[in-house]
């Protein structure tokens, strides 16, 4: 029945989107479209966010027929030094979601109001403790952008259409849906826009079934961690499935993350606020995690995932600095300048408690290649980090097809072997892509927990054998694939091959009988 309705509660959340996208269809471009959906929900979920707050806090006292909404300005902003220091901002109640609705058709100026009423937001936290965590958030929403219409009104004009179409999505309690109503919103618009990810800005979206396994990898034997972290934390919905699964209360001292893209930064701040996570329980920094990490003083971690980009360019041995940076000179050797993954692997092992674990999504190549690739996996196999090292099916992903890999580190292993999973038949057919059930995710974990070998399935592996591989973590080299070709019984063929042979000689005299009769006659 939960699957049932998260089904049905995804299916109209998916339908609402693309109701919207249908009525801003040729006007906005796609990319550009998710920025405003997203933004707008975000703004109606703030608005309900401090609405509830208040009426809460007026009900219990007795009076419940109170209701923020209706308050004067002038009274409720007697009360804006409580909320900004309780809820980290302020939104006056003319200025809230569903008070703007109510006149966005006759306010020929909508696209002004809009605009005061985000930088009053944002304004409000200002000298505060909140003020770096609403600093900016609002600027991917451009009310005033060509992009909406060459003109005010033709502007105003769609922003009454995006306003009324997040509206009549059901969203509920944010905190009750079954589903993770903005991160499945945004894993559908990554979907509806999948081809203009190459020109993103690098924007990656991990699908919430993977988001599910790694945490749960790093939290086997675990109710509550102390601190979680992602290095490239992009909308950070690895980070917020912890408060899914552990509940954000045992997540002891907060989330942490670093994003280089901007408005990816932007979404992570935003989907924070959405999953009730308050602004002195996360810390989202913006910037290059490998060159310029900002969360020095806050390592190590308890709880480490990320899903860093493939493959991309960095600095590497062209800057001085970095063979002496402490997370990655242990190693002796720097990731590849056109490679950056094993930097990212190095960061997180850096930034790891020794009770800690880190579940990373890998580019399969870092497993095998040589060079310094293969100095560091040396390193990390001859100091014992590598618990775990899980093939993933392909198509997992939006935007590549690539059969990816799991690497699982840890700084306190009991045992000198690494555990080698193939996963890759643990998946659903879904259209174009697979996807992780929940029956699959159980099944890896099970054979993540059980570390024993399984005949193709799992191998643990001495690490000394892996030594004698050349330092090779491919899943391949060590679980071997099952044959699914169809085993032929040899003797009963060469039956089957003598009676064919025995019968093609009877049909071949008689072929020859009837040839010479009719030659005779």
């Amino acid at each position: 029945m939960a699957d049932m309705r998260k089904e049905q509660e995804r299916a109209e959340l998916h339908r609402s989107i693309w109701n919207i996208a249908n009525d801003l269809r040729g006007s906005v471009d796609g990319w550009d479209f998710k920025q405003y959906v997203l933004g707008i929900m975000f703004y109606r979920y703030m608005s309900e966010y401090i609405t509830n707050y208040v009426n809460a806090i007026q009900h219990e006292t007795g009076d419940t027929s109170f209701n923020y909404a209706e308050l004067p300005d002038e009274v409720s902003v007697t009360q804006k030094d409580f909320l900004v220091k309780n809820k980290g901002f302020f939104i006056k109640p003319s200025e809230l979601f569903w008070n703007i609705l109510k006149n966005a058709d006759a306010d020929d100026n909508l696209n002004v109001t809009l605009d005061t009423i985000f930088k009053n937001i944002e304004s409000s936290a200002i000298g505060t403790d909140s003020e770096p965590d609403f600093r900016g958030l609002f600027d991917d929403l451009d009310v005033n952008s060509n992009k909406l219409g060459a003109t005010v009104a033709e502007r105003n004009k769609r922003l009454v259409k995006l306003l009324n179409g997040i509206a009549d999505m059901k969203l509920g309690n944010y905190k009750d849906n079954t589903i993770d109503a903005f991160g499945d919103a945004y894993e559908f618009l990554m979907g509806m826009y999948a081809s203009n990810a190459g020109k993103s800005g690098g924007e990656y979206y991990t699908p919430q079934e993977v988001s599910e396994l790694l945490t749960k990898i790093t939290l086997v034997g675990k109710t509550e961690v102390n601190k979680v972290y992602d290095p490239a934390c992009g909308s950070g919905s690895l980070l917020l499935k912890f408060a899914k699964i552990l509940g954000k209360e045992n997540v002891r001292n907060g989330f942490f993350g670093q994003e280089i893209n901007i408005s990816t930064y932007n979404l992570c701040r935003i989907n924070m606020f959405l999953h009730d996570i308050e602004f002195d329980r996360f810390d989202i920094a913006h910037g290059d995690t490998l060159i310029s990490p900002q969360h020095w003083d806050n390592e190590p971690f308890e709880a480490i995932v990320s899903n860093p980009p493939y493959s991309i360019k960095w600095e590497g041995d062209d800057n001085g600095t970095l063979i002496n940076d402490p997370r990655f000179s242990p190693a002796g050797v720097l990731a590849p300048k056109s490679k950056a993954d094993m930097a990212f692997i190095m960061h997180s092992l850096s930034w790891l408690a020794s009770n800690g674990t880190a579940a990373i999504v890998c580019f399969p190549g870092i497993m095998y290649r040589g060079g310094a690739e293969q100095k560091i996996r040396k390193y990390l196999i001859e100091n014992n980090f590598v618990d775990c090292v899980i093939q993933l099916p392909d198509n997992l992903f939006y935007g590549t097809s690539i059969a990816t890999c799991i690497m699982v580190l840890k700084k306190n292993k009991t045992d000198n072997s690494t555990l080698f999973i193939d996963a890759t038949k643990q998946c659903q057919k879904v259209t174009n892509n697979n996807k992780l059930t929940e029956k699959n995710i159980d099944n890896i974990l099970k054979y993540f927990t059980d570390r024993v070998d399984i005949d193709y399935v799992s191998k643990l592996v001495p690490n000394s054998e892996i030594a004698e591989q050349e330092y090779n973590l491919s899943v391949g080299t060590y679980v071997e694939q099952e044959d699914t070709r169809e085993v032929i019984d040899i003797v009963e063929l060469n039956k089957e091959i003598a009676r064919i042979v025995e019968r093609e000689n009877i049909l071949r005299a008689e072929i020859d009988k009837i040839i010479s009769e009719i030659e005779v006659a």
